[in-house]
């Protein structure tokens, strides 16, 4: 099976603004049925269209983003590897967001590898990560 490729909202906001070349020169390399979003994901970039009441080209642009790719919905399975992973990571000390916590929880279930720049991902262990901006 080929690989998945679950884009963390940073990645996601990359494409949609298009401001990053070598994402896009990444994406371009994947074939679509590739890449997933989750539904935490989904929620971060609508609600970042949300709170700016006149920002109608990148609503439009989030829009069509999520035409494109597949959100994975949030379910039993994510749920339990979040509690899982947010117990160990209490446990040890380690800082970490509830929704990145959900948003790496959801790629581990799906079996995913994680596309991101964000440099706190990296402390999980079990986690597969890609960032396409380097």
């Amino acid at each position: 099976m080929p690989p998945r490729y679950l884009l963390d909202t940073n990645t996601a906001s990359y494409i949609i603004k298009g401001n990053v070349p070598r994402v896009r020169e990444r994406l371009l390399k994947v074939p679509m049925s590739q890449l997933l979003i989750s539904a935490v994901t989904e929620a971060e970039l609508l609600f970042g269209a949300a709170r700016k009441r006149e920002a109608v080209r990148l609503k439009t642009a989030i829009d069509e983003f999520l035409l494109r790719v597949d959100s994975l919905p949030w379910d039993s399975n994510a749920a339990r590897r979040y509690a899982d992973l947010r117990a160990a990571l209490e446990f040890g000390g380690i800082p970490m967001g509830n929704l990145d916590m959900m948003i790496a929880a959801h790629a581990l279930a799906a079996e995913a590898i994680l596309v991101t720049s964000d440099r706190s991902f990296r402390r999980l262990k079990h986690l597969k990560i890609e960032d396409w901006t380097i």
